[in-house]
């Protein structure tokens, strides 16, 4: 028994780890919320995972992504993450790639994955990314808006179809509908958006940078870390 894991084995069983430690799962965004997910899967015993984001640490970042440090400014979020968990498991396979899901990168980085989280935020590649699971038969969970709240415990586990008061999920549901897809599911918060204060220049693209709490993206990042679990440690249905 490894006693890395043994807290985690007292209460899911060994067949459950052995599960856990044959899985491959995918992380696909670093940030507030991905950073903390792909944290909590290899202190989870997953035995190997795909880190994917093409952005760099920056001092912005260092309220609430699990990955920034002064000491890791300017390097990939997808290598400082995976350094990370080869420290916490060394016997885990880690894969780290700088790049950006979108349509034109989906078949070089969607591989043999029993999991894919998805932690993007921008609509178009978190719907290509929804799709294309689903095509290729692997589970998917969705983590939606959590910018601009502060209250962590309204954060919940649902389907796609319970969703409110996320402006994310109300596009992310338009869009699945028009898709055909009526089930899907995400982690969300019903709570009503702060208006902040803009203290920086939005990028290109958007109209505004939203304020964030660290509590709230990594409660989300938890949140789908158990749902992935305890998906993966069920037996096989046949």
């Amino acid at each position: 028994m490894d006693e890395r894991f043994l807290r985690e084995e007292m209460l899911l069983g060994h067949e459950a780890m052995e599960r856990l430690k044959s899985s491959h799962v995918a992380v696909i965004g670093l940030g507030g919320v991905g950073s903390w997910c792909a944290e909590a899967l290899g202190r989870s015993g997953i035995g190997r995972l795909t880190l994917i984001d093409e952005d760099t640490v920056g001092l912005s970042n260092i309220n609430r992504q699990l990955c920034a440090l002064n000491s890791t400014l300017g390097l990939p979020k997808a290598q400082v993450l995976a350094q990370r968990i080869r420290d916490i498991n060394p016997e885990a396979e880690i894969h780290a790639l700088a790049a950006r899901y979108e349509a034109e990168s989906r078949d070089r980085l969607l591989g043999d994955f029993d999991f894919v989280v998805d932690a993007i935020d921008l609509v178009s590649c978190k719907l290509d990314l929804i799709m294309s699971c689903r095509e290729r038969g692997i589970p998917i969970v969705s983590a939606l808006g959590t910018g601009n709240k502060r209250d962590a415990a309204q954060l919940r586990l649902a389907d796609i179809s319970q969703t409110y008061g996320c402006a994310l999920a109300r596009v992310v549901r338009k869009e699945l509908r028009r898709l055909g897809v009526e089930h899907h599911p995400v982690v969300f918060s019903p709570e009503e958006p702060l208006e902040p204060e803009q203290r920086e220049t939005p990028p290109p693209g958007r109209r505004s940078i939203p304020g964030s709490l660290v509590w709230v993206p990594a409660t989300a990042g938890l949140l789908l870390c158990q749902y992935v679990v305890e998906n993966l440690m069920e037996p096989p249905r046949g």
